[in-house]
């Protein structure tokens, strides 16, 4: 049985969120096979992370790979730190990104954050671990728990792009609030970050996610 990277079956989840949700299972059909792009958990990806921050995946991406060059494809937080922040701005990073990213490199060089004792814990341990870094909130942590950790059951009711995809899946009026996910989620679990996946390609199809 296809195991989803993340340790839980695949054929599984896509059973449970077929039986589970009608939509749910009509939008697994149109989309087709999940392929999930699983990033180290590391701290570039926790960087992509802040680099996508209230912004469409297509943008971030361009971005990221602005920045991947310019250190010669190794983010890490002595690469980061070499670069002054008017080359940051440079590659379309905002001055409040900048200083996130700066702020966690210096974190990680120094020590105060460690990701090799982020998979040893909790989903919600590792959020109260990283939101502690200022420019890190929830959202973000949800993405670095999904494509870095690959954990089965994230759900990010704060991301604009589930929120769009719900309300054009269910034929709502208006995007639903965190809240209202956190209801129609139930039926999902304990796997929605495979039903998170299956929205987001709903509305992007040639995502890299």
């Amino acid at each position: 049985m296809p195991l989803g990277n993340g340790g839980f079956n695949i054929e599984q989840a896509i059973l449970h969120l077929k039986g589970s949700d009608p939509v749910l299972s009509e939008l697994i059909e149109r989309v087709g096979e999940y392929r999930i792009a699983f990033r180290e958990p590391d701290f570039a990806t926790l960087v992509r992370s802040i680099t996508g921050q209230q912004l469409s995946g297509r943008v971030a991406a361009v971005i990221f790979a602005r920045l991947a060059e310019a250190t010669a494809g190794k983010i890490t937080p002595a690469s980061v730190l070499k670069l002054r922040p008017s080359r940051m701005r440079s590659l379309g990073y905002s001055g409040q990104k900048i200083a996130y990213i700066r702020d966690l490199a210096r974190l990680a060089r120094d020590g105060v954050v460690v990701f090799e004792e982020l998979p040893s814990l909790s989903d919600q341990e590792v959020i109260e671990r990283l939101t502690q870094v200022k420019g890190i909130g929830v959202w973000t942590v949800h993405m670095f728990l999904i494509f870095a950790l690959r954990r089965p059951d994230v759900l990010p009711t704060g991301d604009l792009g589930i929120r769009a995809a719900i309300r054009k899946a269910y034929g709502l009026d208006e995007l639903p609030k965190p809240s209202e996910i956190e209801s129609m989620a139930e039926r999902w679990k304990p796997y929605c970050t495979v039903a998170s996946w299956y929205l987001w390609r709903s509305l992007e199809p040639d995502a890299n996610l």
